[in-house]
């Protein structure tokens, strides 16, 4: 999986929309305007939101923890804010 480097955009208060895709075939992410996240976890209990901030904190260079789903948690339209 080769995810895009998107370290620019780690700045602190920074804040990230996401169009998201539980489900899919394969984790990978498309570096547009908002994030385009595909994920192969499915949208239950949480699951598929913990793999996005997972595969979007890689992406970013920074831990987990440090981005907090302020909008969207049922949607595929998120916002992440990072701490």
């Amino acid at each position: 999986m080769s995810l895009p480097d998107l370290s620019a955009r780690a700045l602190p208060g920074a804040r990230l929309t996401v169009r998201a895709t539980p489900k899919a075939r394969r984790n990978a992410i498309e570096d547009a305007d908002p994030l385009r996240i595909w994920v192969t976890a499915a949208p239950e209990d949480g699951k598929a939101n913990d793999a996005i901030r997972k595969i979007l904190a890689k992406s970013l260079g920074v831990a987990p923890t440090r981005l907090t789903l302020l909008r969207g948690q049922t949607a595929r339209d998120k916002l992440f804010q990072l701490d």
